[in-house]
Order: C-alpha cells, then structure tokens, then sequence
C-alpha cells in the first residue's frame, strides 16, 4: 500500500488531533485512521454495558446503541466534512436465552448474530472497528481535523 504525501499529512493531522487515542471521562476510545482512500474510526464505549442494561435486556426490551461519527475540520464555524450513523441492537428472547444482534450503518443492514454469551453482547453493543467517515480526497493537509462520537442508548440506562 502506497501512502501519499497528502494522506501521510491528513493521517498525522488526525492522529495530533485526537493524539492517536482519545478517552473521555465516559472511557469512549476513539481512534481514527487513514484506510486506503477512506478516514475511518474505530471507537469503543466501556462503561455503557451495565447492569441497567443488563436488566433491560433481561426484562426483553429492545435494546439500542447508536452512535452519530462527524470528522470535521476546525474553522471559526467547524465544517462537517464526513458522518456516519451506526446502530447496534439487542433482543434478548427468555424463552430459548439468546441475544439477537442486528447492526447497522447508515440505516442499511450491516449483520445480524445470535448468541447466547453475555461477553459478546457487549462487545457488539459497544464497539466498532473501521467505520467509514469521509474520502480522503475530502480532505486538506493544511487543515486540523477532529471525530465527534456522539451516542444515544435506548431504553435509558446505558447512557
């Protein structure tokens, strides 16, 4: 794979922005990265899988984890050059215990599982690997770059 200038410049503008591996407070990893000809982000949510949403899933109630990702570039009024929406979905049936997990991107079917281990459950519900955002061909070396990870849970709880 060949890295040109102008992607090894946007790479390491990402990568100073978000200093490679942004924390919040609410232990939300995000890591943005250049793939090919695309920005895309993996990011991970630790603290949200807890026991209300353990109770909720008990209980059968749906489930949702949904995450709104904006790369945008720094300006007196910040320019959204990028987004993505992901969802991840659980339904848990007490009668045969098992956890079925839909995602999705865009509002399009990305996969579907079904399970019965609690571990992976929380994976699904709060990580992603390699989200498409934006074309680097979008993008100016010149300027600074930052990714906004915005989440909703539904039922409240894990949130």
């Amino acid at each position: 794979m060949r890295i040109t200038v102008r992607t090894a410049a946007v790479l390491a503008a990402l990568l100073l922005l978000g200093g490679g591996v942004v924390r919040t407070e609410e232990s939300l990893r995000i890591v943005p990265f250049i793939a090919g000809d695309r920005v895309v982000v993996s990011f991970e949510l630790n603290d949200a899988y807890n026991d209300a949403v353990r109770e909720a899933n008990a209980s059968g109630l749906r489930t949702t984890f949904s995450y709104d990702l904006e790369l945008r570039a720094r300006a007196w009024v910040d320019r959204t050059i990028g987004t993505a929406v992901v969802a991840t979905s659980d339904r848990y049936e007490n009668l045969t215990r098992r956890h079925t997990l839909t995602r999705t991107v865009d509002g399009r079917l990305d996969d579907v599982l079904v399970t019965e281990d609690d571990a992976v459950v929380k994976t699904w519900l709060t990580k992603w690997n390699r989200v498409p955002v934006a074309d680097t061909s979008r993008l100016d070396p010149a300027r600074e770059y930052y990714v906004r990870v915005t989440t909703h849970a539904q039922p409240v709880g894990g949130q």
